[in-house]
């Protein structure tokens, strides 16, 4: 089992070209899916939200604005393009956490007080989140990164190749997201992107620091 788990990492690389011809099965995309809705978050709030975006035209419209993707967008099997929530929507005190508490996580009302509390006083007093929109939105990309990761880890355990990517114009995203996708930018912005699919060629050997130049032991 650990050599099968070493070997995926080895084999994942950030692929730049897929072969536009083959396509990933629906249950092994579905999978990847569920590795990321599966994903933990800081007190489980789970503030993303995936677009899986095949529609060539769509595709296209993001595709202008994505330096960093120009061959992988056209031609991977899936795009997903990651959404993190806004910064109002992550505090303690918010609709969207509230109602978290209570339908999603089925709460009892003491232990959801207790629970608000404690995320209200993380959010104000350990990581002083609390009134900058920015700090809170990226405290959720945060978040996000953990789902997009596990889903390329699995994705490279199902011999899937996969890119993320964060060359592209995040304001004209945003837009684009708002006028033809019809996500409300008070709630969601773009995080980042991944495209999915089958390698084209094979990339050259990983290169990656020591293992004792990066873990210290205590």
């Amino acid at each position: 089992m650990q050599k099968k788990i070493l070997d995926a990492f080895l084999f994942r690389h950030a692929a730049k070209d897929f072969d536009a011809a083959r396509i990933i099965p629906e249950p092994v995309f579905a999978t990847i899916l569920q590795a990321g809705r599966l994903s933990p978050s800081s007190f489980g709030f789970e503030p993303w939200r995936f677009l899986v975006v095949q529609d060539a035209a769509l595709r296209a419209k993001l595709h202008a604005f994505t330096w960093g993707g120009q061959k992988q967008i056209p031609n991977c099997s899936h795009l997903v393009v990651y959404l993190a929530r806004k910064g109002m929507d992550t505090r303690a005190d918010s609709d969207y956490v509230r109602d978290f508490v209570d339908r999603v996580q089925a709460l009892p009302a003491d232990v959801q007080k207790m629970k608000l509390e404690r995320y209200e006083a993380f959010q104000k007093d350990d990581f002083n989140l609390w009134g900058d929109e920015r700090a809170l939105f990226d405290w959720a990309c945060k978040q996000v990164y953990i789902a997009l990761g596990n889903m390329m880890t699995v994705a490279a355990l199902l011999g899937v190749d996969s890119c993320p990517m964060e060359g592209f114009q995040q304001q004209r995203i945003d837009e684009v997201l708002a006028s033809d996708f019809g996500i409300d930018q008070s709630q969601y912005g773009v995080a980042c992107m991944a495209a999915f699919g089958y390698r084209v060629a094979d990339p050259r050997p990983k290169t990656r620091q020591a293992l004792h130049d990066v873990v210290q032991w205590f």
